[in-house]
């Protein structure tokens, strides 16, 4: 096992962390896909309101490869699809039948996938509607299903607030994981096992195994960021990237045949009324996750993700495909009388100039802003906090004058999209989202 350790970033001290003991939810009334937080997917939809539809059926696919696919989570008969502005699908609303119908795919007994040809391979994932969860770097768009990658990450871990502990999703489901790790060695010839956190975790990885394991500041469990430390030549630069509880999910669908729908989830952050691990389904509603929020507090904010790179959701919209993480934080939407002189004794940040800064206790924290967009100042907080050495404040001031190609060689594709320029940035610029939005305008230039 490799050891690496992190020295930029930043961890945030935030109150809310999960319990690491397992709870089981009740099956809830109604599941939802939210194709509108897939980045760059372009989803046609497969289904109308009232079709009756099984765990598996295809809901939409990708109109820029049609044979991608993205099933239903649940079975029973498509309620609502809502759409946003210019026809976005925002989500579409399954309620479930009290014995949910299930597709069977064709998928080869365990015994013969050795000698299961590596495109017939990739044939099975797509139909089996697996495909999705396999994404490619530097855009973190899915994976093109018709090229050989030059390494598979799968990440064991995320340390961004408040992740699903690998040891907690891992326990009594290692032969699954085991499965599903020489499943992606079929895929292509080097798998990397990027592993953050708790050690103990190592005990449940397949032997032998290339494994790294990452520790230090946040955000060491970003994919972006352990290749930008590992990799050896431009050519690994397009490596695909696998989370560690979908490694388990291709393990389900081969030894099943069945879409495999069920989730360990975290609930945390100050304002969630029980920090905890749930064991729960894909597409499950936030109110089904956390009940009708915190009772007698602020108003909360329900962040489907990490707390940096998540998005705003209620209590009626659903887990995102991608997310296993909602965090409730203090919604922070209110004026605070003499705010510009008090000490900050009670507030998480970069900077050292607030009384926090000698605590070490966890705060909780809210998301207002704290102050008003104003121009860069050249301090350079972010060049200090940037994990991938990109010079944020040259690197946007190089996309606002249009000069992209002086912003790709500051390193504007080894952006990770970790957040915290723009959590630590005292101008309050969304340093994050210029560079994210910079991205997605090029992949779509040059794909």
């Amino acid at each position: 096992m490799n050891a690496l350790h992190l020295k930029k970033g930043f961890s945030l001290r935030i109150a809310g962390a999960p319990e690491r003991q397992l709870h089981l939810l009740d099956t809830p009334r109604h599941v939802g896909m939210v194709p509108e937080h897939i980045p760059y997917v372009k989803p046609r939809l497969l289904v109308e309101e009232g079709d009756p539809v099984a765990v598996g059926t295809p809901l939409f696919e990708d109109k820029r490869n049609t044979r991608i696919r993205f099933l239903s989570p649940g079975g029973g008969q498509v309620t609502r699809i809502d759409f946003g502005p210019r026809r976005i699908i925002r989500h579409i609303m399954i309620t479930l039948d009290k014995h949910e119908p299930c597709e069977t795919f064709d998928v080869p007994p365990v015994e013969q996938l050795d000698e299961m040809p590596r495109q017939a391979l990739v044939e099975t994932l797509l139909a089996g509607g697996m495909w999705p969860f396999f994404k490619a770097l530097p855009f973190m768009d899915l994976a093109d299903p018709d090229t050989v990658p030059p390494a598979i990450i799968v990440r064991l871990g995320d340390d961004e607030p408040f992740g699903p502990d690998p040891v907690v999703y891992l326990k009594d489901r290692e032969d699954r994981f085991s499965l599903g790790i020489d499943l992606l060695n079929k895929l292509c010839d080097r798998v990397v096992i990027n592993l953050t956190g708790d050690e103990a975790a190592v005990s449940s990885l397949p032997d032998p195994s290339v494994i790294y394991r990452f520790t230090g500041c946040y955000p060491s469990g970003n994919p972006s960021v352990q290749l930008y430390r590992t990799r050896t030549g431009p050519e690994q630069n397009r490596t695909w990237f696998i989370d560690g509880q979908d490694v388990i999910l291709l393990g389900d669908f081969f030894r099943t045949g069945h879409y495999p729908v069920q989730r360990i989830m975290t609930v945390g952050g100050s304002l969630a009324p029980a920090a905890r691990h749930v064991s729960t389904r894909t597409g499950v509603p936030l109110r089904h996750l956390c009940g009708n929020g915190p009772a007698g507090k602020p108003a909360a904010r329900y962040i489907v993700g990490g707390v940096f790179t998540g998005f705003a959701g209620n209590p009626d919209s659903f887990m995102g495909f991608y997310q296993n993480a909602l965090n409730l934080i203090d919604d922070g939407d209110r004026e605070e009388p003499f705010g510009f002189i008090r000490p900050g004794s009670r507030k998480p940040s970069y900077s050292t100039a607030f009384l926090s800064a000698f605590h070490r206790k966890p705060f909780p924290m809210d998301c207002g802003q704290h102050g008003e967009v104003r121009a860069c100042v050249n301090c350079g907080t972010c060049a200090t906090i940037c994990p991938v050495d990109i010079l944020p404040q040259f690197t946007m001031k190089c996309l606002v004058a249009d000069e992209v190609e002086e912003a790709l060689a500051h390193g504007l594709l080894d952006c990770a999209e970790c957040g915290l320029c723009t959590y630590a940035c005292p101008s309050k610029i969304q340093l994050r989202e210029v560079f994210r939005s910079a991205k997605a305008r090029y992949y779509k230039e040059i794909a």
